[in-house]
């Protein structure tokens, strides 16, 4: 192999080491970028305060690392991720990162009540900003805390306040109901907060939480909103149920509208029976009085005259009427005065009755429902579409009244149709094969490993191969000029033997007139062998050739 390299110029030499060389350095290139790792991102959204401090902290670690286009995340190897977060995190980067009651930890000897009470506040508001984090329609949260000191000495002591500044994500919103949630979160979370004292902001300065006066009633008109939705889905999805069986999916739409009645009402009823007989009444008090005087010294009283000296007639006075004057046997007699009085009350009947009217009454119902025609296959396969029938129609309807509830007296109304559904064909775009995301995605992944083959080839085609085929050529060269060696057995030439002592000379050797006899005489045993052995044989004997 040295010969042949020897044998080359100077140009040929250079030009094969070159291609070995950058043969070999595309062929480990190829090697190093194929076995090359997964860049995952570590950090996205970085302050440059933070994002400069984690760059200077991964080159101390000696991570590798890189950005993406317009420097917005930080990237690094995948299988290096997870441990570059950890040690990230134990040297408190990034410091945009939440800090909560861990915060007590760190307290330092000295510190004044006023210190520990402001570390307190701050892991507090850590705290409530993790808890809101963790919503899935919010990116980013800032939690301020307004705690006022408590002293005993006050008559009327402040009550804390918050406020919460929200980022969502992209295309997310906030319900009524979430944003109460997060109000009551942080109420919750510090003692004596009222929920009318929490104020909730978007990243736009928008107020998405209202007070204690107003926000009662919007948030009831959002929940009976949400009902009706429910009612109206509830009655939607009874029909769909019934009719899919019947026209199969995809075949009949449905609406329904609901009428619902949220108001409240209230009434009281007193009603009094009519006074019952004496026997039947319940007494609620009754006084007796009586009193007599036996003296028969009493002169008599009355009017002179005929009447007054007639006997007493029977007594006929009512239950509650004026006292009377008896005898001791009942009469007025002159031998003594008996008086006696009676008060008797009655229980009066009472009935009061309190009627309270339910809420979210269904006061109508309206639905609309729309019936495709009937598909149908012949025999040869043709698809044909037919309308359903009057009978089938008058079916559907007595159906969908049913699974509504339909009442004629609530005024309810039901409309069921039926028409041919618009078949909306889509355009089918013929992306060239070229263009398609899944071939585009296979090229990228095999361009590095091809482009580096073709390249090698390439190089080995262009620079290695020529250079290869010129040592050949020199070798062949050599051969040809070198003195040849017979052998009077096969008469076959043999190399010329290389002798390391003597110094090769580069010059080409001059043919003389005795070389070439002998190649004349090798070309006449290669022509005839046998002439050129009874030759030899003659001269073996001593005999003179003819």
């Amino acid at each position: 192999m040295g010969q042949r390299f020897a044998a080359l110029d100077q140009g040929q030499r250079l030009k094969l080491v070159l291609g070995v060389v950058l043969f070999v350095a595309i062929g480990i290139g190829g090697l190093v970028m194929g076995r090359q790792a997964e860049w995952r991102v570590l950090y996205s959204n970085l302050a440059d305060k933070d994002g400069g401090a984690v760059i200077a902290q991964l080159s101390t670690m000696n991570v590798p690392y890189k950005y993406t286009e317009g420097g917005g995340a930080i990237l690094v190897p995948a299988d290096r991720v997870h441990d570059a977060r950890l040690k990230l995190a134990s040297q408190g980067l990034p410091k945009g990162a939440v800090n909560g009651f861990e915060m007590m930890e760190a307290n330092r000897f000295g510190m004044t009540q006023f210190q520990e009470r402001l570390t307190f506040q701050r892991g507090l508001e850590g705290e409530l900003t993790r808890s809101i984090q963790a919503l899935a329609s919010v990116q980013n949260a800032r939690v301020h805390l307004a705690l006022p000191s408590q002293n005993g000495f006050f008559r009327e002591q402040q009550k804390p306040s918050a406020s919460v500044l929200l980022s969502l994500h992209p295309g997310r919103t906030l319900d009524r109901a979430q944003v109460a949630g997060i109000v009551h979160l942080v109420a919750s979370s510090v003692p004596e907060m009222t929920t009318g004292a929490v104020s909730v902001l978007d990243d736009t300065g928008k107020l998405l939480s209202t007070g204690e006066s107003s926000g009662g009633a919007l948030g009831a008109d959002a929940e009976q909103l949400q009902y009706v939705q429910q009612v109206e889905q509830q009655y939607s999805r009874r029909i769909l149920e019934i009719l899919e069986p019947i026209v199969g999916r995809q075949n009949v739409r449905a609406q329904v509208t609901a009428e619902v009645d949220f108001s409240q009402t209230e009434s009281t009823t007193e009603s009094h029976k009519p006074n019952q007989s004496a026997e039947a009444g319940a007494i609620r008090s009754q006084q007796t009085v009586e009193s007599s005087n036996g003296s028969a010294s009493n002169p008599p009283a009355g009017v002179p005259g005929a009447t007054s000296n007639q006997p007493p007639s029977q007594a006929t006075a009512p239950i509650n009427g004026a006292a009377q004057v008896l005898s001791s046997n009942g009469q007025a007699g002159a031998g003594g005065v008996s008086k006696r009085e009676s008060i008797v009350n009655y229980e009066v009947d009472k009935t009061v009755r309190v009627v309270k009217g339910a809420s979210g009454v269904v006061k109508r119902i309206n639905a609309a429902v729309v019936v495709n025609n009937q598909v149908v296959t012949s025999d040869k396969g043709k698809v044909s579409s037919t309308p359903l029938s009057e009978a089938q129609l008058e079916k559907m309807t007595g159906l969908v009244r049913e699974a509504v509830g339909f009442s004629k007296d609530r005024g309810d109304s039901v409309n069921l149709m039926n028409a041919a559904f618009a078949n909306e064909s889509v355009p089918m775009v013929d992306v060239p094969l070229w263009r398609q995301a899944e071939v585009l995605d296979t090229v990228r992944s095999f361009a590095w490993p091809l482009g580096t083959l073709l390249f090698g080839a390439l190089v080995l085609m262009g620079v290695i191969r020529p250079t290869a085929k010129a040592m050949m050529a020199a070798q062949v060269t050599a051969r040809r000029a070198a003195p040849v060696r017979e052998n009077q057995f096969n008469a076959i030439e043999s190399d010329q033997p290389e002798r390391p002592q003597l110094g090769m000379s580069t010059e080409p050797a001059q043919v003389t007139a005795e070389e070439l006899r002998l190649e004349d005489a090798r070309k006449l045993t290669r022509d005839n062998p046998a002439a050129v052995a009874n030759i030899i044989k003659t001269w073996m004997n001593g005999e003179v050739p003819a």
